[in-house]
């Protein structure tokens, strides 16, 4: 599929001007394997390395649109892989800091590389269960890869800050958990495959 294809299908389904944006200028192809970079546009999920996926667009972009980005705000993704959702993270929100988490050191090394010039994206190598604390409240919390034991990981919550929105993917599901006055709202969207959250071994 072409870039254009792409875009016009992601328009289609009524994304946001932000959010077409982001996926208009962010390539998606520097986050791929040479070998595959010709699969770029197509809306699919791709292998990167060591088991990892990069999560088909539109489901990112689904994603991101129940994350409901703002500018100037504080974003974790657990699972940040290859790098390429903290990137069209960092292009909606303009301004703020994200934090990325990933568990695999050679993703985890390779895409702080890819992104070293945006001063918004802080990524670690550690595993992703526990959250970041120390960064903690976040405003948004995405985790991209599927949870393990197939739970809501309800202990992420306490890092969201008053008004803040969790975005997890927890079996074929994807479920968006807001924060309002210290309640937790649930939706759930299913219909969708993710690779599971890694442990450490």
């Amino acid at each position: 599929m072409e870039k254009d294809n792409l875009l016009e299908s992601l328009k289609k389904q009524g994304y946001s001007d932000e959010i077409l944006s982001a996926f208009a200028n962010i390539k998606r192809e520097k986050f791929l394997p040479e070998n595959i970079v010709s699969y770029a546009y197509d809306d699919i999920a791709l292998p990167i390395e060591s088991g990892s996926t990069i999560s088909q667009p539109s489901t990112i972009a689904f994603m991101l649109s129940i994350l409901e980005l703002k500018p100037k705000i504080k974003v974790l993704e657990i699972g940040s892989g290859s790098g390429y959702a903290l990137s069209l993270i960092s292009e909606i929100i303009k301004e703020g800091e994200i934090y990325g988490i990933e568990i695999i050191k050679r993703l985890a090394v390779k895409s702080s590389d890819l992104l070293r010039d945006d001063k918004k994206i802080k990524i670690f190598n550690k595993e992703g269960s526990l959250g970041l604390p120390k960064f903690a409240p976040f405003d948004r919390i995405l985790i991209s890869a599927s949870c393990p034991d197939m739970r809501i990981p309800y202990n992420l919550v306490e890092q969201l800050s008053e008004g803040g929105i969790l975005v997890a993917a927890v079996k074929q599901s994807i479920f968006q958990i807001k924060k309002e006055n210290a309640k937790l709202i649930e939706k759930e969207f299913p219909g969708f495959a993710f690779i599971p959250l890694r442990k450490e071994e």
